[in-house]
């Protein structure tokens, strides 16, 4: 009988860590974060990390796992993640996802390569750029080679969209594409919870979010960061809300325009974090008004059904 588990996902903004701090009160929960920015240090401001007094308040996990300097892939997360939620079950609590990002949560659910079938968009404009360099097709073919032999032998490097596409797995997940295999479930059982609201308050939360951001200090958090070495071109400067803070510190761009084209970003990203809950038959969704009553029914419901298993 597999585990099961709480997720509180969907867009940013729409009020997912304040509905999981609540059901994490009323179930001795404890909650895992499943943001994929959340994970890196220092990061704070711009990540909406949950504050000290939620933290004393509610254990977290997930939290603060890596340096901005470092790379960390869908894999790693499902890795460690796993371990942290098995750890949290054998203390009697119970697991909850909390975060928006839909790759973190569909390797939970569905196994890793399900997980993964996303692009990713950056990494694919990336590697198309280096495509059109001088010997760009070579270079990106002996890349992969590096990654994943059994890939490169199969593919010529004219094959563009499939060597770029092998490449781009071995990126997300930290495993060859060669390697990967369909799995039909994944390692837990998971009830998904979504909030739905209304698009126009969605989008006046986004700009409240991105406002609060800028007032609370997130350009001398992103100084800071660059100033320790994090790269420009690092995974974790390509979050929202860094990358285009980053030309704002070096001066070529006034904060007036970033601050647009962060609310536009977190706008376009919080409709793929909709569409992908919508994509995900087992997402509950919940309005706003009522969403802690009928999640607290929800839970206990899907919660006793794993009692019902046991006695059967």
């Amino acid at each position: 009988m597999k585990p099961r588990l709480i997720a509180i996902t969907g867009a940013t903004a729409s009020g997912k860590s304040a509905l999981a701090m609540e059901l994490a009160g009323r179930f001795r929960g404890e909650i895992v974060c499943m943001d994929s920015m959340q994970i890196y240090r220092g990061m704070d401001i711009g990540t909406a990390k949950p504050s000290d007094a939620d933290r004393q308040q509610i254990v977290h996990h997930m939290l603060d796992v890596v340096s901005p300097m470092e790379n960390y892939t869908v894999a790693d997360y499902a890795i460690e993640a796993a371990k942290v939620i098995h750890q949290v079950l054998e203390r009697g609590k119970l697991p909850m996802l909390v975060g928006g990002t839909g790759l973190y949560l569909k390797a939970l659910m569905h196994g890793l390569s399900l997980g993964v079938s996303p692009s990713d968009p950056a990494i694919r404009a990336r590697l198309e750029a280096i495509a059109d360099q001088p010997g760009g097709r070579m270079i990106l073919h002996n890349r992969l080679r590096e990654v994943d032999e059994a890939s490169a032998n199969k593919l010529h490097p004219n094959d563009l969209r499939r060597v770029i596409r092998a490449i781009e797995v071995y990126e997300l997940t930290g495993t060859p594409l060669s390697q990967t295999r369909q799995e039909e479930n994944g390692a837990f059982t998971v009830l998904p919870i979504a909030i739905r609201m209304e698009r126009d308050q969605l989008f006046q939360r986004i700009g409240k979010r991105v406002d609060c951001m800028i007032h609370d200090g997130l350009y001398d958090e992103v100084k800071g960061l660059l100033e320790e070495g994090a790269s420009p071109e690092a995974q974790s400067m390509q979050g929202i809300g860094y990358k285009e803070m980053v030309p704002v510190v070096s001066g070529a761009v006034p904060l007036e325009k970033a601050r647009e084209q962060i609310i536009l970003n977190t706008k376009h990203y919080a409709k793929r974090q909709e569409t992908w809950c919508r994509g995900e038959n087992a997402t509950l969704w919940l309005e706003q008004e009522s969403a802690l009553s009928r999640a607290t029914e929800a839970i206990q419901s899907f919660l006793s059904g794993k009692q019902a298993e046991a006695e059967a």
